[in-house]
């Protein structure tokens, strides 16, 4: 029998192929024991007619060796199309995408010196890609925060930290503004945050916490945070270390694991042995700890950093300590001829068995569920030729006992009090309320009225109080 661990590899597209070609021949002369399945993924698939951009078999080779060594892939544009990136990692459960960011000044330039961890949430958020074009000017993307999946993340956050003797978690939000979807992530940060009272915590609002990292990144050590600033920031991280082709990342949960680099398939310079395999690489070596191989991730890693010490540097690194500029394949081969050398300027590395391993974030906190009241709703509807004052009475003439609180437009109030300057398109919100006590039956008589007036609602949504608290929040200007 083989001792070699089977993994699925997908070459993926545009520099996908050069990049995991560059990566498998370096593990191969390594020494490292794999085995290599390979899947088709990415553009081809999408073009065949498979709108996920991967097959059903597919899946079974990734459920069954659970470990994913993924090249970038292409999403064609357009409508359909659903980015296989992140079917990947919410089918197989990958809640956590871990991207460590380190600069390796002089020999790349940065004007900075960091040593963090973007932790990111990888299956909610806007990422969750529930969207719907609701009038002829107006789309929507629904943004879903849970509590379990913010638990999830938060908690191993703090996990990692301890495992990898991290002093401090920093959390970003946008909570001043999204209130209930960030503010619950905030909100549970703080909760989980008090059972590790040996690590530093902070917050920072997203806008901030971004200039403060591309300014000062030192002042951060682990970074939790949601979907999409996760994958904003993790970029601007990457960018300010020196490049974004030199950082990995893997997508960890219960059951399977994936590794990548964070950038994309850059179309533009594929074929032309050009593009730096070292995110793809750096991928790799996080791969091999996982498996249990650190003794040939060690010797990778190490000596990956003597090539860039000896000035062995693709295009995107280039600097005045650059001694030869090489393409995809030659930098791949200088690797691998100082397999077994070590780095002078930076500490040679030694890895020990995958501490990820250890992490271990089993369910969620036990909550008592609250109880649920129904007090009204907001009723949507398409009207391009509407007129605030018009759309009100018509409503209080046909809502019975509910009230007529506000009708916004683009969640700005128009009504009552509505000022000419706002803007308005052909996406209106009634706001309805009726307080404990209201039901369905008061919904379904006044839409059916709407109905019968030839009025186009387009989305309802029911307003919640729980435990007395609202479920919802106020309008701009309400």
């Amino acid at each position: 029998m083989s001792s070699k661990r089977k993994i699925t590899v997908a070459y993926g597209d545009g520099i996908g192929p050069e990049i995991m070609d560059a990566t498998i021949k370096i593990l191969d002369a390594a020494g490292a024991q794999l085995e290599y399945e390979v899947i088709e993924i990415g553009e081809k698939v999408y073009l065949s007619g498979v709108t996920s951009g991967i097959l059903d078999s597919a899946w079974d080779s990734l459920r069954t060796n659970k470990v994913f060594l993924k090249a970038p892939i292409t999403t064609p544009q357009g409508g359909g199309y659903k980015s296989m990136n992140v079917t990947a990692r919410k089918m197989l459960g990958l809640y956590s995408n871990v991207r460590p960011v380190q600069t390796l000044v002089p020999y790349v330039a940065s004007k900075h010196h960091m040593d963090l961890v973007i932790v990111r949430e990888n299956e909610e958020d806007l990422y969750a890609g529930i969207e719907h074009r609701q009038t002829a000017d107006v789309v929507q993307c629904i943004k879903l925060i849970s509590r379990p999946g913010s638990e999830k993340i938060i908690r191993y956050a703090f996990e990692y930290a301890v495992q990898y003797n991290r002093k401090k978690v920093t959390c970003f939000t946008k909570d001043n503004i999204m209130k209930m979807t960030d503010g619950m992530f905030h909100r549970i940060f703080n909760e989980i945050g008090e059972e590790y009272p040996h690590i530093e915590k902070e917050h920072r609002i997203i806008d901030i916490g971004s200039a403060l990292l591309a300014d000062s990144p030192e002042r951060f050590d682990v970074i939790v945070t949601e979907n999409l600033y996760g994958d904003i920031i993790s970029d601007i991280a990457a960018q300010v270390a020196g490049s974004v082709g030199l950082c990995g990342s893997f997508n960890i949960g219960d059951h399977c694991a994936m590794f990548e680099a964070i950038h994309g398939s850059a179309p533009d310079i594929a074929g032309q042995d050009k593009a730096n395999p070292s995110g793809l690489l750096n991928g790799a070596i996080m791969m091999l700890v996982h498996i249990n191989q650190p003794e040939v991730a060690s010797k990778i890693h190490n000596a990956w950093l003597k090539t860039l010490e000896d000035g062995i540097h693709t295009g995107d690194i280039k600097s005045d300590y650059t001694k030869q500029l090489v393409g995809t394949k030659a930098f791949a081969e200088a690797v691998i001829e100082r397999l077994g050398q070590m780095p002078s300027h930076f500490a040679p590395i030694t890895y020990s068995k995958g501490k990820d391993h250890d992490i271990k974030v089993f369910g969620v906190r036990p909550m008592v569920a609250p109880k649920k009241d129904l007090v009204g709703f907001d009723l949507f509807l398409d009207g391009p030729n509407f007129k605030a004052d018009d759309l009100a009475a018509f409503i209080q003439s046909v809502c019975g006992r509910l009230t007529l609180k506000m009708i916004s437009n683009r969640g700005a109030r128009v009504w009552p009090n509505g000022i000419p300057e706002t803007f308005t398109t052909d996406h209106w919100r009634c706001r309805l309320f009726g307080g404990v006590g209201t039901t369905h039956q008061e919904l379904i008589d006044i839409l059916q009225t709407a109905h019968d007036k030839g009025y186009d609602f387009i989305k309802i949504e029911n307003l919640y109080y729980f435990d007395g608290e609202p479920g919802y929040t106020a309008g701009q200007g309400e």
